[in-house]
């Protein structure tokens, strides 16, 4: 049932308030960044603090996950007979197995909006290593749009930190981090992984003043270290903007101050990204009614002539509009009939 409150946030179309939507995590990070082995980290979090959470796989190409999926793309598409279907390559039997869940992504929203009790606090999602797949594909951008249009929705980008202890690397990141934040325009916090090899105070000091960050690139006088100095006086106040956590996700270190910072970004969305988004329904919704109502306006006048040209030739004669309807899309070979957490 609603709660009628006047202090709680209007409910939305779904019936459930803003508020009480669980949140969700993109979990976005290069291979070998430790994504995997932190999202074995969250889940088991999750059941030690017995806090409601819910975990999905879109990584059609892992053998295994160290984890247990509530929604998982291998048991909808699968990646080898794509690959052998399609006559791809690895990269591309990812890309075309996301393409093609893609397609039946509405059913897992809907088991995402499903009234539990306890409600869901957390939706957790852990997507393919390859990120350039995922980020910047057809496939990346419905999903993503498909879950920030109805839930608290941000993205939890994993850096090794121990690779970035060196500049160049560490600038890579930065660029890579900028491009998915200005892609998707969603809340970003920056993980920094394996602090229990490396401590990540001097990836801070490096984002907090460009100057520290200019000595360290010192003993290299190559072109892309002229780069990197450049871009880190154009990033400084990109990195104003952003959240940063350090955690280790085989010790555990501060995996409670990663949910705060969900809850963080969770709120951020809220306040600066689902009123934006929302403007950009209604201005797409308006434009969608002005079109429909173009096309009606043509249609009528189209009628109107042919009644009128017909009534010329024969007064008797009725014009009979053919109501053809479009064929229903047949579903893919690869896909399963229906996606399913297993609860059913």
């Amino acid at each position: 049932m609603v709660d009628t409150d006047p202090d709680v946030d209007a409910p939305s179309s779904s019936g459930r308030s803003e508020t009480s939507k669980p949140t969700i995590v993109l979990v976005i990070g290069m291979a070998g960044s430790g994504k995997t082995t932190l999202m074995q980290r969250l889940n088991s979090h999750l059941h030690t603090t017995s806090t409601p959470g819910y975990i999905i796989n879109l990584d059609p190409a892992v053998t295994q996950v160290p984890y247990g999926a509530n929604i998982d793309i291998r048991d909808t598409v699968n990646y080898k007979n794509v690959m052998k279907q399609y006559g791809l390559g690895p990269n591309g039997g990812i890309l075309t197995s996301l393409n093609l869940f893609a397609t039946r992504f509405d059913q897992v929203v809907s088991l995402c909006e499903k009234q539990r009790d306890p409600p869901l606090k957390y939706v957790i999602v852990d997507t393919p290593g390859q990120i350039e797949i995922f980020t910047w594909s057809a496939s990346g951008a419905i999903i993503t749009e498909a879950f920030a249009s109805g839930f608290p929705t941000m993205i939890a980008f994993i850096i090794d930190t121990p690779r970035c202890a060196h500049p160049q690397t560490f600038m890579s990141n930065m660029l890579q981090a900028c491009s998915i934040l200005y892609k998707s325009k969603l809340p970003m916090l920056l993980v920094f992984n394996k602090t229990d090899v490396s401590r990540h105070d001097f990836a801070l000091d490096w984002m907090a003043d460009f100057e520290t960050f200019h000595v360290a690139l010192q003993a290299d006088s190559s072109y892309a270290s002229t780069l990197s100095k450049s871009l880190s006086l154009v990033l400084e106040e990109f990195y104003c903007n952003l959240k940063t956590v350090g955690v280790s996700a085989v010790t555990g270190e501060n995996i409670d101050e990663f949910f705060t910072s969900v809850e963080a970004c969770a709120e951020e969305y809220l306040k600066y990204y689902k009123p934006e988004m929302d403007r950009k329904v209604q201005a797409r919704n308006e434009l969608e009614s002005q079109r429909q109502a173009k096309e009606l306006s043509k249609l009528s006048l189209d009628r109107a002539e042919s009644n009128q040209q017909s009534n010329s030739r024969n007064p008797a004669a009725k014009v009979a509009l053919d109501a053809r309807t479009r064929p229903p899309v047949q579903s893919a070979g690869e896909l399963d009939g229906h996606i399913s957490d297993g609860s059913d």
